[in-house]
């Protein structure tokens, strides 16, 4: 479960909303990931995710959606792995400063090749 603390931080980017959106979700499963590894750094794999799900009551609900949440989980966890490579860390260990580095690094990156790619803007001379 992300903190007012995290929400708050997620949202005091000045990204786009739906780059924050995608922080949002990294940021939820990186919470979800970190309870079902019961404080390892190891990164759960798909049996321990499927238990941990089926312990928390608000899954209870609808098991349908179970397997379902554990494959983006399972998906979100690369994406964790190779954000936690970039910044230096185990995926587990990131923090919420990291993700929204990584996103405005992204942005950044992504503004840059569109500058460098944009075929409006003229040729440096």
């Amino acid at each position: 479960m992300l903190s007012t603390q995290d929400l708050q931080e997620l949202e005091s980017t000045l990204l786009p909303a739906l780059e924050r959106h995608h922080l949002r979700l990294l940021a939820h499963s990186l919470r979800c990931l970190q309870q079902a590894a019961a404080g390892s750094d190891t990164l759960p794999a798909q049996a321990g995710l499927l238990a941990w799900a089926r312990q928390q009551p608000n899954l209870a609900v609808d098991p349908t959606f179970i397997p379902v949440l554990v494959d983006q989980l399972g998906k979100a966890a690369l994406q964790l792995q190779e954000i936690g490579s970039a910044v230096g860390k185990p995926a587990l260990r990131l923090e919420i400063a990291d993700l929204v580095g990584w996103g405005q690094q992204q942005a950044d990156q992504r503004l840059a090749d569109a500058a460098t790619s944009d075929p409006l803007t003229p040729p440096h001379s």
